[in-house]
């Protein structure tokens, strides 16, 4: 059999992914047990594919996964804009992967849960890593930074030692 049942009926099964998938696009990260993160991760990944796609069928698929549920809700001086989970999906999740051919979430495995000792685990998003020109002349910076006050620690510990003995 292809899916693990999860010790539900099909609804409810079917009603716990829609859940867990839309909770998992509106706050990028969820705590759930292992069997059910997994299971949920396979679902957000399909998501996420309907997302790079774009289209009006692309949406529409999605719309009949993903629960009707507000992401955010944002107040400007002129409007007030509320952006539903599968705007938040086409909008912000979906274009951070565009290079990326799948793998678009990751389940780490946490510590078991107290009550029962259902093996635990933390669903999120893989965050996209862009090695651009930005990013290396910050490093180079910050190295700058450590090594100049590495040498003053140095020059400080010396006068110190050199201070003790006399």
């Amino acid at each position: 059999m292809a899916n693990r049942k999860l010790g539900r009926t099909s609804s409810q099964r079917k009603a716990l992914l829609r859940d867990l998938v839309s909770d998992l696009i509106i706050n990028e990260r969820i705590k759930t047990t292992k069997a059910r993160a997994k299971e949920v991760s396979k679902l957000a990944d399909k998501m996420v594919s309907l997302g790079k796609r774009g289209d009006l069928h692309a949406r529409r698929q999605a719309v009949k996964v993903l629960r009707n549920e507000l992401a955010a809700v944002e107040e400007t001086e002129d409007a007030i804009i509320v952006e539903s989970v599968v705007q938040k999906l086409f909008n912000e999740v979906a274009p951070r992967y565009e290079t990326r051919n799948g793998g678009y979430t990751r389940v780490l495995n946490t510590e078991p849960r107290r009550g029962d000792g259902a093996p635990m685990a933390i669903l999120e998003f893989v965050e996209e890593v862009n090695f651009g020109e930005a990013d290396v002349v910050e490093t180079e910076e910050v190295t700058e930074e450590v090594v100049e006050t590495e040498e003053v620690e140095a020059v400080e510990a010396d006068e110190t030692v050199e201070a003790d003995k006399e």
